[in-house]
């Protein structure tokens, strides 16, 4: 397989796997919001287990898998300041969604240890984290304010 259809399918993951953390998170506010509520609650443990079950992480482990294929292809990129960072806020993504399974096996125990704002706030961790990756990526920054020169 050529490196730019390994690249299109990282980013088809990519897109698919922020696409489910941007959700999930908003699932949560709704089910704290609700928690009163079986049907509702009911609902949206479904929604909530298929979401993290079907998309968000088959999307991770894609995303992973094409990422790691395009590194074995071009290691080179280790070498790069910037790309540590992305590597860095890749780590950040990854606690993010396993944290995400946590929240959603407490509430499905019906487990409240977050508050609907609490939910809102962390919903936008995958925003900022996009915007920086993306950053990373594009702009493929110099970063020579880091690098003690």
């Amino acid at each position: 397989m050529s490196y730019p259809v390994i690249k299109a399918l990282h980013i088809i993951s990519v897109i698919s796997w922020f696409a489910g953390l941007f959700y999930i998170f908003r699932l949560y506010v709704y089910h704290v919001e609700n928690r009163d509520s079986v049907d509702i609650t009911a609902l949206l443990q479904v929604m909530e287990r298929r979401l993290y079950r079907a998309i968000c992480t088959p999307a991770m482990v894609a995303t992973s898998v094409f990422g790691l294929w395009m590194l074995y292809l071009n290691p080179q990129l280790l070498r790069l300041p910037w790309f540590h960072v992305k590597l860095a806020s890749l780590g950040v993504l990854f606690g993010y969604h396993f944290y995400s399974g946590k929240v959603r096996t407490d509430l499905a125990s019906s487990r409240f240890a977050l508050s609907s704002r609490q939910c809102r706030l962390i919903n936008e961790v995958p925003t900022l984290l996009m915007v920086l990756i993306v950053v990373m990526v594009v702009v493929k920054p110099s970063l020579e304010l880091f690098s003690g020169q």
